[in-house]
């Protein structure tokens, strides 16, 4: 249950009636009037409200348990009973309930009065409790299963865990089972081990046998009963309350024994459960519940909540810790508690009363287990504060320490969990304190460093053959590893640091850590900033690597590593620092990240990383000038060594290009295919940037096969990121989610992704232009859609981005006239059939559709329509259900019989030069060719003229041919003597 978003309401009437939950209600006799006649009680308190409307609090439990033992009528407790007149009420007299707090006289309403089966129908002496237990159901159910299949079941945890409530929660549950009576005995003040037996029989009232003993002689007397036997704080006492278990259980073959303990007791036949720490939200409830008695109807609002949920997940959950901290509430504010925790042991110093000194404080809790300890385990348990998040028994010191940490484990002051061990905070920071009262703290975190330093070095190969291993490995381990490198790096002499710096470089690239990584490996380098050593070059290469996927990308780092790394002959970091610059350059110079990206690969000699990570550099440079079948090799070569080795982030992002270049060539099925894969690949690594990448392809790749749902859906997590984190940056974040809402007709919401799509000063500065231009048509907002869409061509041109270009020209196409439109959706479609774009392709025949009818040429405009709209079905990509509507609305008979792609693009393209432009001569040159021209007469190459325009050397070399035949002409230099007077 939560206890947030509750408000105050007061002395209610709780009434719990049937299966129906709670109800209150403002006086009594209301409650009573919403009676319906199945079992019902009511209760009288204060209590808070939720939002649905029902009630919270510790009236409302004492209301549950009143209607669980009502029994077919309608009880009502003293609180209630004395503000109703007018009633019958039949005195069911005194009785405790499963709560175990103070007895309560108990009415009933009308009808045969009769005997209630409260906690007092079984003989107990279960203490009485002055507050309410909270949460713990999964641990009360899991407790009284294990009773029901063992009959000797220990409670065992760290002080002030709750193993005592617990234990006597379970028991009232449960009491009915034991109709011979449930017995506590408190052993807290019990030392001897022949006292165990003699408490127990003085508790149970069993005359002591003279030379029997006492355990012989308790399991004379239960013998044949059926009795419930609870033994609290066996742990100063074990051997006695071992002799007396192991009595019980060979000769009562009813009684069952429950035992709490800071460890085992261990006997054959004990079944031992760790409590944990409660849960955040069943700790957060108890805080409220118990500061209900400092500040009556405490309730939590935005400000408290989250200052609330931090102190109770930094006192690890302890319910000992969780109630000292309410105490504070009548003095302190919830975020000065939080506060407060720096200082732990000084601040939860305000226990109750009439408690046991142990549990009046925090660091008293801990001290009574920590002076149980001999000499070795109590040095073993304060060397182990330097860990954080964990360790391993070699890193604890192996062997040698594998007897006391076995003790230390068996107290509950470490816990054991899948072969690794862990302290609590609480415990680590008491455990801190010591260490450092011995004067040993330095030695051991020097100690702590060198293993760690140790470790990584080791896993170093694992990074170049199998970054999986390295991962499972290093993972793990990266709260010591922070604790390593915090120590080593302020260090006088920072040697040890910056080497484990430099050897974990890696780390930071999972789970969203780049900033975190880069902070260290930037200090590691502050510490020697002069210096010229492999090692300098091996943490400014790191800072690359992390960069990567934490912008803005640190080109300064790789620059510098370079020089370093070529000055001093090591060769590998070079040809890394080579494709780090080559990636700095990507997004900026298109041919200078080439170039270097060639060069790197060339130095990478063996260097599988190095060579993998340039052949994806180069490929990605290829893929967005969309030369799709050149890039496609090199993605596919590099991806193969990159999964080979476990590179998941880079591999992951080449699986997402070839799934661009796929959809590019309207391979859906190869798309998707790619897709997944990538998400598949990038999901263990957590990182925000890799993985996000992919699922935004993934969600466009749902997105234009129509499935708009699908793709909303991918992108759900961001969604709330961005509810929670504001503005967040993903490489094709914002176009996902502008191309999402377009596709459902919100506009505006669109509009406002696109424009977050261009990245200013890179190749993605004209990211989005084209579709925010459509957006702002679609809008009616023309002159606005002009001047984007001319930014688009002028930014697009400048880049050599054919499809963007083709988008933007297209857009454009709509805006003009019948003439000009002609030439800018047919400039279009040229691009797209020359760089294999054939998805593209689809809304060049949707434009040519529209442009023919506007022309008064529907016959044609159908052709293509129908044949378009088979092309889209066979490939599977619909169109928006705008440009469906908009097409609709053109009322075209579609009865003739659909062309294949290819013939309708020879169609288009035949019947645009049909008509309006002479079969030769000058103006029979389309505007392509003239464009061809032009550069041929400026005396450009074939290559150099296809760079410029987009297009491959063969496809110009069509062009030129087609300019020869219709001007009459043999060469270039013809072509340029009949160019000149029209070219001025």
């Amino acid at each position: 249950m939560t206890e947030t978003n509750l408000l105050p309401a007061g002395t209610v009437t709780i009434l719990c009636a049937g299966d129906a939950p709670p109800a209150a209600f403002a006086t009594p006799e209301e409650a009573l009037a919403a009676l319906t006649g199945s079992p019902a009680a009511l209760h009288t308190g204060d209590a808070l409200i939720r939002d649905d409307g029902t009630p919270a609090g510790p009236a409302v439990r004492r209301c549950e348990q009143l209607r669980e033992l009502a029994d077919g009528r309608t009880l009502v407790s003293a609180a209630t009973a004395m503000a109703l007149d007018g009633v019958t009420l039949h005195d069911l007299g005194v009785h405790r309930l499963p709560d175990l707090t103070a007895p309560e006289r108990i009415f009933q309403l009308g009808g045969t009065p009769a005997p209630l089966r409260s906690l007092d129908a079984v003989p107990n002496n279960l203490p009485v409790q002055l507050t309410g237990f909270v949460g713990r159901e999964t641990e009360v159910r899991e407790v009284r299963g294990r009773l029901a299949g063992g009959r000797l079941v220990t409670l065992a945890g760290p002080g002030g865990s709750g193993k005592t409530r617990l234990a006597a929660q379970v028991a009232a549950a449960a009491a009915g089972r034991w109709p011979d009576g449930v017995w506590w005995v408190e052993l807290d003040a019990v030392t001897g081990r022949a006292e165990v037996a003699e408490l127990v029989a003085t508790t149970l009232g069993v005359p002591v046998e003279p030379h029997a003993g006492a355990a012989r002689s308790i399991a004379t007397e239960l013998r044949d009963r059926r009795v419930l036997l609870c033994l609290d704080n066996c742990e100063q006492a074990l051997d006695g309350a071992a002799d007396l278990a192991v009595e019980l259980l060979r000769a009562c073959p009813e009684v069952a024994l429950l035992t709490t303990s800071r460890e085992p007791v261990g006997v054959p036949g004990e079944t031992v459960l760790r409590v944990p720490p409660l849960a955040v939200e069943e700790a957060v409830a108890l805080f409220v519940e118990r500061a209900g008695a400092v500040r009556p109807l405490f309730t939590l609002d935005t400000s408290s909540a989250a200052a609330v949920r931090s102190v109770c997940a930094r006192l690890d959950g302890i319910p000992l810790a969780v109630e000292l901290a309410a105490a504070w509430l009548g003095t302190l504010a919830p975020h000065q508690i939080d506060a407060g925790l720096d200082d732990r042991f000084a601040l939860l110093t305000r226990g109750p009363r009439g408690v046991p000194a142990r549990q009046r404080t925090l660091a008293a809790s801990i001290a009574w287990s920590h002076d149980q300890l001999d000499d070795e385990d109590r040095a073993v348990f304060r060397r182990l504060a330097v860990f954080a998040g964990g360790f391993t028994l070699d890193a604890a010191g192996g062997p040698a320490v594998l007897p006391a940490l076995g003790r230390l484990v068996d107290k509950s002051l470490v816990l054991a969990e899948n072969g690794r061990y862990r302290m609590l905070e609480t415990l680590r920071e008491y455990a801190a304190a010591k260490l450092a009262e011995a004067g040993e703290a330095d030695a051991a975190r020097d100690r702590h460093l060198d293993h760690f330093l140790a470790l990584a070095e080791a896993a170093e190969p694992d990074l170049d053959r199998d970054k999986d291993a390295w991962r499972a490995r290093m993972e793990p381990e990266r709260d010591n590893l922070r604790a390593a490198l915090e120590w080593g790096l302020a260090k006088e002499d920072p040697t040890r640091g910056r080497r484990l710096a430099a050897a974990v470089a890696w780390l930071w690239n999972l789970r969203g850590r780049g900033h975190e990584g880069l902070a260290y490996l930037k200090r590691a380098v502050a510490r020697c900033p002069d210096e010229r050593s492999p090692l300098q070059a091996r943490l400014l290469t790191g800072m690359g690597l992390v960069a990567d996927t934490t912008a803005p990308f640190d080109s300064e780092a790789a620059r510098l590593g370079l020089e370093i790394a070529t000055e001093l002959g090591e060769t590998g970091l070079r040809a890394r620092c080579l494709s780090l610059s080559a990636l700095g350059h990507l997004y900026t110079d298109f041919d200078a990240a080439w170039d270097l990206a060639l060069e790197a690969e060339k130095a990478a000699g063996t260097d599988g990383f190095a060579r993998d990570s340039a052949l994806m550099l180069r490929g990605i440079v290829l893929h967005a000038r969309d030369r799709h079948d050149e890039a496609d090799p090199l993605l596919a070569e590099a991806a193969e060594g990159l999964l080979r080795r476990g590179d998941r982030g880079l591999a992951s992002t080449v699986l997402s290009a070839r799934s661009a270049s796929a959809l590019a060539a309207a391979d859906l099925p190869r798309a998707r295919e790619l897709a997944e894969r990538a998400v598949e690949i990038a999901a263990p690594l957590g990182d925000f940037h890799r993985v996000n990448t992919t699922l935004c392809r993934l969600a466009m790749v749902h997105c234009l096969a129509g499935d708009v749902d699908a793709g909303f859906r991918v992108m759900e997590p961001f969604l709330r990121l961005l509810e929670t984190a504001g503005d967040v940056f993903v490489p094709g974040m914002a176009g996902v989610l502008g191309e999402l809402h377009r596709r459902r007709g919100a506009w505006e919401e669109a509009a406002r992704w696109f424009e977050r799509e261009a990245v200013p000063g890179t190749y993605m500065a004209s990211q989005g232009l084209a579709e925010r231009g459509a957006v702002l048509r679609a809008l009616g907002r023309a002159e606005e859609a002009a001047e984007v869409l001319a930014t688009a061509v002028e930014l697009t041109r400048r880049w050599v981005l054919p499809s963007a270009l083709a988008d933007a020209l297209d857009q454009q196409g709509y805006l003009a006239g019948p003439e000009q439109a002609a030439e800018l959706h047919h400039e279009a479609l040229t691009l797209r059939v020359d760089h294999g774009l054939r998805r593209g392709v689809l809304d060049s025949l949707d434009a040519l559709t529209t442009l023919l009818a506007r022309t008064g040429r529907e016959a044609d405009a159908a052709r293509v329509l129908v044949s378009a709209t088979r092309a889209r079905s066979d490939l599977g990509f619909p169109r928006r259900p705008a440009e469906q509507e908009e097409l609709d609305a053109l009322g075209l008979a579609t009865g003739d019989a659909p062309m294949s792609l290819d013939d309708v693009l020879a169609f288009v393209r035949r019947t645009r030069g049909a008509r309006g432009r002479p079969s030769s001569g000058w103006g029979s040159l389309t505007p392509t060719e003239l464009a061809v021209v032009k550069l041929a007469a400026e005396g450009c190459t074939n290559p150099e003229i296809g760079a410029r325009l987009f297009m491959s050397r063969g496809t110009v070399k069509t062009h030129l041919a087609h300019v020869y035949a219709k001007l009459g002409i043999a060469n270039r230099t013809e072509l340029a003597t009949v160019a000149a007077p029209h070219l001025g």
